[in-house]
C-alpha cells in the first residue's frame, strides 16, 4: 500500500523567479526579496528564485522583483513545494529532472525578453525574426539512425555477456 502523502504547505504556492538580465543577479533578486518577503520562503537557486508561500503574498514579492528589470525577469508556476519529498533531489539522488527543463529554458529567456520590450514598444514579430531563434546547433539525429544504434548496442551488450557467461562456465568445469 502506497504511503499516505501529508503536504507540508497547504494552501500556499510555488513560483519560479527566472533572472536573464546584465544587470541583475540571484543575489540581487535574493537580497530584494528578504526586504519584502512578508513571511514568503525564499530559496536562491543558480537561476534566480524559489517562492512559496500564501498566493496574495508571493504575488506582492514578485511584482516588485519585476519591477527591477520587467524584461528580464520571469515567473513560472512550480508544482510541488521546495523539500517536497515526492521531488526533492535531496530523496531522488542527483539534479530534479525539471532542472534539465530550465537549463533549455534560460537558453530562450533572451528571446522572451526581446519580445516583450519589442511589444511594449508597438514593434510586431516579423517571420524573419521569429524562425531565427536557434534550438540546436547540430542537427538532429534522425529516428531510424538512433533505433539503429540502440539495436546495435543492445547486440553488442547481449553478446558481450554470452562470451562472458560461455568463459566463466568453461572455468567452472
Amino acid at each position: 500500500m502506497p504511503k499516505e502523502y501529508n503536504p507540508e504547505f497547504v494552501g500556499t504556492v510555488t513560483k519560479y523567479v527566472f533572472v536573464e538580465s546584465p544587470d541583475i543577479t540571484p543575489q540581487h533578486l535574493s537580497i530584494r526579496a528578504y526586504e519584502i518577503s512578508q513571511g514568503v520562503m525564499i530559496k536562491e537557486t543558480c537561476f534566480g528564485l524559489q517562492i512559496t508561500g500564501m498566493p496574495e503574498d508571493v504575488e506582492k514579492v514578485i511584482a516588485a522583483l519585476r519591477e527591477m528589470d520587467p524584461y528580464h525577469i520571469l515567473v513560472k508556476d512550480r508544482g510541488f513545494p521546495p523539500g517536497d519529498k515526492r521531488r526533492c533531489r535531496a530523496n531522488l539522488g542527483g539534479a530534479r529532472p525539471g532542472y534539465f527543463g530550465h537549463e533549455f529554458e534560460m537558453g530562450l529567456l533572451r528571446h522572451i525578453s526581446k519580445g516583450l520590450k519589442a511589444m511594449e514598444n508597438g514593434v510586431k514579430p516579423n517571420e524573419k525574426s521569429v524562425n531565427a531563434i536557434t534550438y540546436h546547433d547540430k542537427p538532429l539525429l534522425d529516428t531510424e539512425r538512433l533505433e539503429e544504434i540502440a539495436v546495435s548496442k543492445s547486440r553488442e551488450s547481449a553478446n558481450k555477456e554470452a562470451d562472458t557467461g560461455a568463459a566463466n562456465n568453461s572455468i567452472t568445469k
